[in-house]
């Protein structure tokens, strides 16, 4: 299948197919959801569909592929780069992460189903615990000496634990209520923070 050109026309109506889909399955499950399914709720035809995509499979993944890539950008927003930061200067702007999962929260939310997209509920927390080791260095209170790969992996798998339950919980809390709870508890462990983004990042500056 050769991929079509994108434009703003080719974009929005992948759009129309993500979001048929983000609907089917918390309807009916990803595996009960057909392709004829899938273009009928968008109100396109099959043809169309498979002007884009090979099959149901292949439009999960570049919705999964996208939301992904999404948060990865958006976490360095609210930093600047090398910028060492003290845990007791962090705000609510500090997270646009979670303002980027909440402005998305119609395909966050399919991580409450088991029957979802598929390795969504591997993908995501593999995509925090990227961002934390790639994009962050992070200083320990009073600079106590632990090992830092574990440390990381504490830190984003904690992370992703308090995102997912914010989720399941149908965003209860507001933005900025989560926001602080989460900020409250990084600083019962965390002293500093340097966003440093991913190596293309660095070998720009």
């Amino acid at each position: 299948m050769i991929e079509p050109v994108s434009t703003p026309r080719t974009n929005r109506t992948k759009e129309h197919f993500q979001l048929a889909l983000i609907s089917l399955i918390k309807e009916k499950g990803f595996q009960d959801t057909t392709v004829k399914d899938i273009v009928t709720t968008a109100k396109y035809n099959r043809s169309t569909f498979y002007t884009h995509y090979q099959d149901k499979y292949k439009l999960a993944e570049d919705l999964l592929f996208t939301m992904l890539e999404g948060l990865e950008h958006a976490v360095g927003k609210a930093y600047q780069s090398r910028r060492k930061v003290n845990t007791k200067q962090l705000t609510a702007e500090s997270f646009h992460i979670v303002s980027y999962i909440y402005d998305h929260r119609d395909f966050f939310e399919l991580i409450n189903y088991e029957d979802t997209i598929p390795e969504l509920h591997t993908r995501f927390p593999k995509t925090i615990l990227k961002i934390y080791q790639e994009k962050f260095q992070f200083e320990t209170i009073n600079n106590l000496p632990v090992d830092m790969n574990y440390f990381t992996r504490y830190t984003a798998y904690g992370f992703y634990g308090l995102l997912s339950y914010w989720i399941s919980t149908g965003f209860e809390a507001s933005q900025e209520e989560f926001i602080e709870e989460v900020i409250q508890l990084a600083r019962t462990h965390m002293a500093t923070v340097r966003f440093v983004g991913d190596s293309s990042d660095s070998s720009r500056n």
